[in-house]
């Protein structure tokens, strides 16, 4: 059985949860964006993925999770300290990465169970989905501190493997 696409779908996930590890290092926690301080951002982004990037059917909500935490638009009083965040950054990072060992090429046009998306629509949505918020937390960083946080691509990655500085220089 061929693994070839699972083992590039590994590779940029990776890429993406260390990606995502610098805004949350270097982003102002809390920065109001739209009336939500930015690791209300964080946490979203990271909800998302544990619960679309295997399938939202199954999902149960972390235990740090309240009602609304994950809706940015949305009021909520809980408020997570980094330590909560980088928790569970560290446990979606794992559950995903093991998700996709756990798969073959095949699979990617399969639904799971109960789900209207393919694997591959979902892990595709949330290529889009982590993107999309690592570039406005990046954003909102470099208004702010004028700097540019390091964004690491498929020959910057290859090339360093998480060996470089927080901004790009």
């Amino acid at each position: 059985m061929s693994n070839t696409l699972i083992n590039s779908i590994q590779e940029q996930t990776d890429l993406i949860f260390y990606n995502m590890s610098i805004s949350m290092q270097t982003c102002d926690r809390d920065f109001d964006i739209c009336g939500a301080p930015a690791w209300r951002y964080v946490y979203h982004t990271l909800h998302s993925c544990d619960k679309w990037f295997r399938n939202p059917n199954d999902f149960v909500e972390p235990e740090i999770h309240t009602e609304n935490l994950d809706k940015v638009d949305l009021p909520c009083d809980k408020v997570l300290s980094d330590h909560d965040l980088h928790q569970y950054f560290v446990g979606v990072r794992e559950r995903t990465l093991n998700h996709l060992a756990s798969l073959e090429d095949s699979q990617l046009s399969e639904r799971p169970s109960g789900c209207e998306f393919t694997r591959l629509e979902l892990i595709l949505g949330q290529f889009r989905h982590f993107m999309c918020h690592i570039g406005i937390l990046n954003g909102m960083t470099i208004a702010k501190k004028n700097k540019y946080p390091q964004v690491y691509g498929l020959d910057k990655w290859k090339a360093n493997k998480m060996g470089g500085g927080l901004y790009e220089e």
